[in-house]
């Protein structure tokens, strides 16, 4: 029995959470699969209930969970520049912390139904497959934090700092994952002045040593950010720090078109993941069908892929997004007034018809 912690969170994030639901239910219910899930609170809407954005008690459900199933936290209403108050993204920092999440893959993969939807020329993005592999749980994010006052006025500061063991998972895991894709790794640093990316760089040469067979190279992020956008077809998998990880993972999701594509993995040791959407809240449109559940449909496959060992789920459920996209059907993000346009749950239903004649 495996049983799935669903995290609707806020904004779009209970509709497009909903879509997948209904593609877990079929996909179950189809191939006899002992799957239960339960849902819980996070992030604004844990704020708004419990004065914090993630109880201890849900908490300890996604440690006992075979998965976790995210959809979006925060919003402008939530916003707050005082650091005693708390922040939904603050429930997800916990999580990933407490549940031990240090991997966070982020698949980019261009569509070519939307190819003409991205700013790149064709010639330049067609065939890309990047993975990016974000270290989680150390850096900045996690670092000291202050905000003080001398003589010279306020100032606040954030430390940058990692621990060897936690640059040798994440890199033993890209060097794993790229064994089963292209073969090359990029370690992305700013070893000519920082510190902490001088350990991060020689601990990953030394990694590689017990992977010989997959290519090796090391860019400064300030030159990855630059040849993300020149010439991407180059990259394979990217190895990054937190932060480092957090804005070119970004960057490069417009690469695709809409950042409302594309799923992503946080991953442990084990089994134990965490799944979401790498697009916010979008509190804006929330509750007016607009929002495009195509990322959190994708963010399932991957929990069928990784934490439920079920491949060939995930790659129907993949196909069936390619499918539904194929046949020129679009939700208000990703139109370009030549498609038909259909709203959030239609969505998901053509992606679940799709599943079903599949199959």
């Amino acid at each position: 029995m495996k049983n799935i912690m669903v995290l609707p969170g806020d904004g779009i994030g209970p509709e497009i959470v909903n879509e997948s639901i209904k593609i877990l239910d079929f996909v179950s219910s189809r191939y006899n699969l002992k799957i239960t899930y339960e849902y819980g609170d996070i992030g604004g809407i844990a704020i708004d209930k419990y004065g914090i954005p993630l109880k201890d008690e849900t908490l300890e459900k996604c440690k006992n969970s075979s998965a976790v199933l995210l959809g979006a936290v925060g919003g402008p209403k939530w916003d707050s520049t005082v650091p005693e108050k708390p922040r939904p993204e603050d429930a997800l920092l916990r999580v990933r912390k407490e549940l031990g999440l240090f991997a966070n893959l982020r698949p980019i993969k261009i569509y070519k139904p939307l190819i003409s939807s991205s700013t790149l020329k064709e010639e330049v993005i067609d065939g890309v497959d990047i993975l990016f592999l974000r270290e989680l749980t150390g850096g900045i994010y996690f670092g000291d934090r202050k905000r003080l006052s001398d003589e010279k006025g306020e100032y606040a500061y954030d430390t940058e700092k990692y621990y060897k063991y936690e640059i040798e998972r994440i890199a033993k895991l890209g060097f794993k994952i790229a064994r089963s894709r292209g073969k090359k790794v990029t370690s992305v640093d700013k070893a000519n002045i920082l510190e902490s990316s001088r350990l991060w760089r020689e601990t990953v040469k030394k990694i590689h040593e017990d992977y010989e067979d997959v290519q090796l190279n090391h860019m400064y992020v300030d030159n990855t950010s630059m040849q993300l956008i020149r010439n991407p077809k180059q990259f394979d998998v990217i190895l990054t720090s937190n932060m480092f990880g957090d804005i070119l993972s970004d960057e490069t999701a417009m690469i695709s078109g809409s950042i409302g594509l594309l799923p992503s993995a946080s991953l442990r040791e084990d089994s134990l993941g965490m799944y979401e959407p790498i697009h916010g809240s979008a509190p804006d449109i929330s509750g007016q069908g607009k929002a495009n559940p195509i990322a959190q449909i994708l963010s399932l496959a991957m929990l069928f892929r990784y934490s439920l060992n079920l491949a060939s789920q995930a790659d129907m459920i993949e196909k069936a997004v390619n499918t539904v996209l194929e046949k020129g059907f679009r939700t208000a993000d990703i139109n370009t007034g030549e498609n038909k346009l259909v709203s959030t749950t239609e969505m998901g239903d053509l992606i679940l018809n799709e599943i079903k004649a599949l199959g």
